[in-house]
């Protein structure tokens, strides 16, 4: 469909001025990055007293947090062109822009995977000279090392974050160029395309992000593990994602774009996801601890005694209203899901509670050789500059990219469909 078929589809109402969002989104970016460098600069100095082991946990919930805010866009991505969901092609186009900073993702989390290599496991306690011989981390050692170190190296480690960064940046590389060319051309093949890409790219993601968030989450303890773990960082990073990306179209509504494009029914359906990840991350939280709490085998619960203590067990309080009971009540009302203004502070919200929950599961790593933690206060000015940073890099690339291209997939064979789009239920 053309512009002069639909009025709603012309270039005033689909583009930005070109290159609007530039200077912000450098500033962004620029502030983000001196965050991390400053607060790299304090930990490596010793400065205040602050620990490398301390920003690199504060840094690393920061760059994780985002990694699951780019992948649970990607996730969304496939599973629209999978299901032809046609109305989604109004709001795609913002779930390409949060995908195609998943190169640089990985970019952030890599400067935590190489300080830990490097000095031999500050987080990582499987990579610590100190944990040679526990009888665990033999048990394990073909998992990190393919049994045996190539020169203090954990091998097979290295190997699956170069895998999982060459599929996220070859998935979400190659459907958002399918969704630009179609916009220059229109060839409803290329939607053909997409969805064969999505098909087998859907069991690769699955199977990368449950062995990364093994790999760059739970193996900190390498003692604990959980089946559930995958599905867990899963089902944080699609309902961020999907706040996310409530918040870049709210802006740009607000904004007066997408007029007629996306309405108050697409918002609706951004918050009918929202609520059904939510429920879905309370599910998979609630029988993870379920089952770990009924087996009672000490290498498992280790994890949730730990974090029984103060400052954690507030924190743990704090994730079970703000991640799952606040969130589900407030969204089960429709004229909630249909404002931008309300979904633009539930996406806010979503947010916020995945860097605690990320933070409820790295920062206790600190002092986890510790009876009890200390109190946060004295270094949680560390914690927020620290994690601030990948989260500003994120929002400053978003003000450019947004602004770079078409507002949607405009040419999208399924445009007719959302663009009539109710909602019925």
């Amino acid at each position: 469909m053309s512009a002069a078929v639909h009025a709603d589809l012309s270039d005033s109402n689909l583009t930005l001025a070109h290159g609007s969002g530039r200077g912000l989104g450098m500033a962004l970016i620029v502030a983000g990055a001196l965050c991390a460098l400053a607060t790299a600069g304090a930990a490596f100095s010793g400065a205040g007293g602050i620990s490398l082991k301390q920003w690199l946990a504060a840094y690393h919930v920061g760059a994780m947090s985002v990694l699951a805010m780019c992948l649970g866009s990607l996730f969304f991505i496939m599973a629209f062109h999978l299901t032809n969901a046609g109305w989604a092609s109004a709001i795609r186009r913002q779930f390409e822009n949060v995908a195609s900073f998943l190169p640089f993702a990985f970019l952030l989390v890599l400067p935590t995977l190489l300080i830990e290599v490097l000095t031999h496991g500050k987080l990582f306690l499987w990579l610590s000279h100190d944990m040679a011989g526990d009888p665990l981390l033999e048990h394990k050692k073909v998992f990190f090392y393919l049994n045996q170190p190539i020169g203090g190296l954990p091998v097979f480690f290295v190997i699956r974050a170069v895998l999982y960064a060459v599929i996220w940046t070859y998935l979400s590389r190659r459907l958002c160029k399918l969704s630009r060319l179609q916009d220059e051309s229109g060839d409803v093949a290329l939607s053909a395309q997409a969805r064969r890409t999505s098909a087998w790219g859907m069991l690769v993601f699955a199977l990368s992000v449950a062995f990364a968030s093994f790999d760059w989450l739970m193996s900190m303890d390498f003692k604990f593990f959980s089946t559930m773990w995958g599905v867990y960082y899963f089902s944080g990073a699609a309902f961020s994602a999907a706040g996310l990306v409530a918040i870049v179209l709210a802006r740009l509504v607000g904004a007066g774009k997408l007029k007629g494009v996306v309405t108050s029914e697409h918002f609706h359906d951004l918050g009918k996801l929202m609520f059904s990840f939510t429920v879905f991350w309370a599910y998979i939280a609630f029988f993870q601890y379920f089952l770990i709490w009924y087996s009672n085998i000490p290498e498992e619960t280790a994890f949730y005694v730990y974090r029984n203590n103060e400052p954690w067990k507030s924190m743990g309080v704090f994730l079970m209203l703000g991640h799952f009971v606040v969130p589900f009540l407030i969204l089960l009302f429709r004229p909630v899901k249909k404002s931008p203004a309300a979904l633009t502070v539930m996406g806010l919200w979503a947010i916020v509670v995945q860097v605690v929950d990320i933070y409820w599961v790295v920062r206790p790593m600190v002092h986890a050789t510790e009876d009890h933690a200390p109190p946060l206060t004295p270094t949680l000015w560390l914690d927020v500059i620290a994690i601030l940073g990948p989260l500003l890099v994120l929002a400053g690339y978003l003000f450019v990219r947004v602004s770079a291209s078409c507002l949607v997939a405009r040419r999208d064979p399924w445009m007719p469909e959302a663009l009539a789009h109710r909602n019925y239920v």
